[in-house]
């Protein structure tokens, strides 16, 4: 028996990384969902590969007309809709507060935050008549504190999602409807790959590197997965989490919890030896 048996999702941003890894987990689950992205060709060959349970819908998540079809064909093909991934992302503008391009401000706001509001906004009627309903947003750490992304406009993009979900959650909750943000830590994806400019199909490719460049970024020794999300997706998703509202569910190894223990200590020693050698 699957933890998501007889439900419904949706999940945008899921024709690679987190998304991917997370329909392939719902669909392993029990669940029936419908997957959005951008591209085509990657979002209809994972339809294909996870069978009759999944349908792909090619969707711009900025644009509201698609966001809404997008809901309305996963209560049309399946009958209701149980849980929304607010998943879909990308980078933003790098540099300082000077240098920022508004076309480009307003770009990075559309995707990550305007992208989220869309999803709640068209999921929750469907929701509210069913008096249920799990609404997961894509948060970030970068969100909760700064220096974790190379991108303030990203930083600042994840930081509205966060607290967007919280407001949200204290409306839906009354109907039932848990609202809840996931806020990765040092994922290994591509899109710090797709932030140095890198086309798509290459910056896809540069997970492996990120395993290996975060591998000690914080106390748990390796780069987080998009596994790590996927699964925390699922328990959202899930009955087990039937009494979590409100709430933004950090996955990060401990990344900001403060200093690595070893790091902390090899300061401590080289402290020591300062004060011996001013003491001589």
């Amino acid at each position: 028996m699957g933890r998501l048996d007889g439900k419904v999702a949706v999940i945008t941003g899921a024709t690679s990384g987190i998304g991917l890894r997370t329909a392939e987990v719902f669909v392993a689950e029990g669940a029936r969902i419908v997957i959005a992205g951008r591209r085509a060709p990657e979002g209809e060959a994972l339809a294909q590969q996870l069978g009759p349970a999944c349908i792909f819908r090619q969707t711009d998540v900025t644009v509201e007309d698609q966001m809404q079809a997008l809901v309305a064909q996963a209560v049309d093909a399946f009958g209701r809709i149980d849980c929304l991934f607010n998943n879909a992302g990308g980078p933003a503008q790098t540099g300082g507060i000077e240098g920022l391009e508004v076309e480009r401000f307003d770009a990075a706001m559309a995707t990550l935050v305007r992208s989220v509001m869309l999803g709640m906004k068209h999921a929750a009627p469907y929701m509210r008549k069913q008096g249920s309903g799990s609404i997961i947003n894509n948060g970030s750490i970068a969100g909760r504190l700064a220096g974790f992304s190379s991108s303030m406009v990203y930083g600042a993009a994840k930081a509205a999602v966060i607290h967007l979900t919280r407001c949200v959650a204290m409306e839906l909750g009354e109907d039932g409807i848990r609202v809840n943000s996931i806020s990765p830590g040092a994922i290994a994806t591509g899109i710090f790959g797709k932030a140095l400019g890198l086309p798509t199909d290459a910056a896809e490719k540069t997970a492996a590197v990120m395993r290996e460049v975060y591998k000690a970024a914080q106390p748990i020794p390796r780069a987080g997965l998009p596994d790590d999300i996927a699964h925390a997706a699922l328990f959202l998703a899930s009955n087990e989490s039937s009494f979590i509202n409100g709430h933004d569910l950090v996955v990060d190894g401990a990344i900001t919890g403060g200093r690595n223990w070893s790091q902390q200590q090899q300061g401590y020693v080289a402290l020591r030896k300062a004060f011996d050698q001013g003491a001589g």
